[in-house]
């Protein structure tokens, strides 16, 4: 293992020979703990990493990246250094979204494993909301936390918790909102758009300009729910992900499971 993966990714589930690799990318103020419980979740042969940003969990006493294009530049260096031995598929979560589509950029080409890139709950780059919450005050900057719905009720009145999770989501808010990404290339990957029904934070149309960044098939599946329709909705999420990059739709999990 190359110090870029042991830096970026993270592995709850290392396997020999594994038929896919499932690469995903938290959302602003989240790591890659959030995507653990998927390792259980899949098929036998699907290996589940988690994209640890610098600045959090075990990477704490790094400084946070500096802009968008440095975090996906990073991550995509250590997804370039895993083996060549299976197909790659990029998925990202609202600002995660957008680094794995930046990444996938930087590993979208003749030769590379990468086969497929899912984006959820963000509206495609040419479709951005300006928007300067990381500007905000720390109440309100907390405030967007609980509004979205992505943390836990009680954590969000302990204040040791916000004293850590506030620096975090600030800079992440940052980067988000100040990206400007670059004139369109079209990927050479299937793109597959998931988007919650009720999600304040990106419409079906927004979701569905995604379509402009890739000329290979395009596909956008709308989950019942919120901006994290994928905590309840999580066995769809992951058997819409293997349907679309060509996996066997039938999953192994318990159907009683969460």
């Amino acid at each position: 293992m190359t110090a870029a993966v042991r830096t970026w990714l993270r592995c709850p589930r290392p396997l020999r020979w594994p038929a896919l690799r499932l690469v995903c990318f938290p959302h602003a103020g989240g790591n890659a703990a959030f995507y653990r419980p998927w390792a259980s979740q899949v098929p036998d042969d699907v290996e589940v990493y988690g994209v640890q940003y610098p600045g959090r969990m075990d990477r704490t006493g790094e400084p946070f990246a500096a802009d968008l294009p440095t975090l996906a530049e990073g991550a995509a260096a250590a997804i370039r250094a895993l083996p060549a031995d299976a197909p790659v598929v990029l998925f990202g979560h609202s600002l995660g979204a957008s680094v794995a589509y930046e990444a996938a950029r930087r590993l979208d080409g003749p030769g590379s494993t990468l086969r497929a890139l899912v984006v959820s709950g963000r509206p495609a780059p040419d479709r951005l909301r300006a928007t300067s919450v990381h500007l905000a005050d720390d109440d309100t900057l907390w405030a967007e936390t609980g509004r979205l719905g992505g943390t836990d009720p009680e954590a969000l009145q302990h204040e040791g918790v916000r004293a850590i999770a506030l620096p975090v989501l600030r800079a992440d808010y940052r980067i988000a909102e100040t990206w400007r990404p670059r004139p369109p290339v079209p990927l050479r990957v299937p793109v597959l758009a998931c988007v919650g029904a009720d999600d304040p934070e990106v419409t079906e149309d927004e979701a569905g300009a995604w379509a402009r960044r890739t000329r290979g098939e395009f596909t956008l599946h709308t989950f019942p729910g919120g901006h994290f329709y994928l905590l309840p909705r999580r066995h769809q999420l992951i058997e819409t992900i293997l349907r679309a990059t060509h996996r066997s739709p039938v999953p192994t999990w318990s159907a009683a499971g969460p």
